[in-house]
């Protein structure tokens, strides 16, 4: 690593997004599986295979800076992606239609970040010999691929999910609303 970049905040930084991409890659994979049977399938196979190179891509270029992967935050994002499984969505017995909604809203900020830390390696790259300028700007427009496809299937699911239209399709007819 040059001497002009900040070891430390450079570590702590790389290691965050590392984190969030170990979590990241988890969700995208288990949202994959969790529709393989839905139109978007083989799209969402081919995005979550995207955020696994990604991840590996960071790893790559940390090495190549020289900063070390803390592997226990690797497992703190799984552990993390796993936990967010918990979380209430109305059911209790099987999926919820809502957590496709709310899965897909991590993945978009998710995203979001990911373009952010190419961003941010870009505005060092011309300082750092060891960051390339083209993988990153490669991954910046990847990320942006990925996020362009998130908003429009966003549109989509809050349409299925939240309107009357995925409440039949759901299966939700004829249960109150107060039941639900």
């Amino acid at each position: 690593m040059s001497p002009q970049l900040l070891t430390e905040p450079l570590s702590v930084y790389l290691n965050d997004h590392l984190t969030g991409s170990f979590a990241g890659g988890a969700l995208a994979l288990r949202m994959a599986g969790s529709h393989a049977d839905s139109s978007r399938a083989a799209e969402m196979r081919r995005l979550a295979e995207e955020v696994v190179r990604d991840r590996d891509e960071l790893v790559r270029i940390m090495d190549r800076l020289g900063v070390p992967v803390r592997h226990y935050r690797t497992w703190l994002g799984i552990a993390g992606e796993r936990i967010t499984r918990l979380k209430s969505n109305g059911t209790l017995l099987r999926r919820s239609p809502l957590s496709d909604l709310i899965e897909l809203e991590a993945m978009r900020t998710g995203v979001e970040g990911k373009t952010a830390l190419w961003q941010a390696l870009l505005a060092i790259a011309d300082d750092e010999p060891l960051l390339d300028q083209a993988e990153l700007q490669r991954l910046e427009q990847r990320a942006h691929d990925q996020a362009r496809t998130l908003k429009r299937w966003h549109r989509t699911v809050s349409a299925d999910v939240l309107s009357r239209r995925g409440e039949q399709a759901a299966g939700f007819r004829g249960v109150s609303p107060a039941h639900r």
